[in-house]
């Protein structure tokens, strides 16, 4: 009996070692670059990534420089290599424009329906892009991720449409107008020179901060089911009778109970900023 119950051990254990086998990855590093007219102000990169994070930096140059990292893991290697052959992204320059995107297994540009192809199959090896690309101080952003990844904008001047789903967004020294999502993260926004005309920011599960220079002119609106909104900007009147004082002004600000899609002027008014959050508070503060 002690012999059957030792055998029954081993064999467990060998079970135990073959089912938790390490994931198989494979790995690749691509440099590219672009040269574009940095004068264009109408010149764009655009980014549409899945899985991974995306870092882009503004610089005084007439070229976009991409560093792309592209993963591939599984469970198997015979499922890695699937994915080395079948996991491909392209990268395109229209005139002053750079186009980069996931082509395969699915096609990740807007209204592609990558996510309900009629020939959509459960592929068992994931799939990863991290950029890290240098434009342009003037260029014109719209880059996105879904998973895995946050978004990073730094001392990009241009017009700025930044999203993400499960990560935080985070652009430093910006000057353009912006819109700004993310459904489950942070959105924090700083800027070297208060944006010209409306932007919007938008988060479902996560606070919104952003710094303006201290000569805004605007009219923020604001609409949050279980938030709050802070400023110190001390010239802040409301707009709405939807907007109720909950407080003395502390570390964090004056705080405001947002009952409804509230606002309020600051300085002078004028250009409309939106703010949206479903679990969060918005903080608004001078830099």
């Amino acid at each position: 009996m002690k012999q059957i119950c030792n055998l029954l051990i081993a064999g467990t254990l060998s079970l135990c070692a073959c089912t938790d086998l390490p994931a198989q990855e494979f790995k690749e590093h691509i440099s590219k670059q672009f040269t574009i007219n940095a004068k264009n102000s109408e010149a764009v990169l655009a980014v549409y990534n899945v899985f991974g994070s995306i870092k882009v930096e503004g610089y005084d140059g007439d070229k976009v420089v991409l560093e792309i990292d592209k993963k591939v893991t599984a469970k198997s290697q015979e499922e890695v290599d699937k994915g080395k052959e079948e996991f491909k992204f392209e990268m395109e320059q229209m005139g002053d424009s750079i186009l980069v995107y996931v082509a395969a297994p699915y096609d990740s540009r807007p209204k592609q329906n990558w996510n309900r192809n009629e020939d959509r199959r459960s592929i068992r090896y994931k799939y990863y892009l991290d950029l890290v690309v240098k434009v342009p101080h003037n260029m014109r952003l719209r880059v996105s991720t879904v998973n895995d990844g946050n978004v990073n904008v730094d001392n990009v001047y241009g017009n700025l449409f930044v999203s993400n789903v499960n990560g935080s967004v985070d652009i430093e020294n910006a000057k353009g107008i912006t819109k700004a999502s993310t459904i489950n993260g942070k959105l924090n926004v700083r800027y070297a020179v208060n944006p010209p005309a409306a932007s919007t920011y938008h988060t479902i599960n996560g606070d919104i901060t952003v710094y303006y220079k201290t000569n805004l002119d605007a009219e923020l609106f604001f609409k949050s089911m279980n938030g709050s909104y802070y400023t110190d900007f001390d010239n802040a009147e409301p707009i709405s009778n939807t907007l109720v004082k909950n407080g003395e002004a502390n570390e964090k600000g004056t705080q405001y109970k947002i009952i409804k899609n509230a606002g309020v002027k600051i300085g002078s008014g004028g250009k409309q900023f939106h703010f949206e959050t479903l679990n969060g508070n918005v903080y608004i503060k001078k830099s």
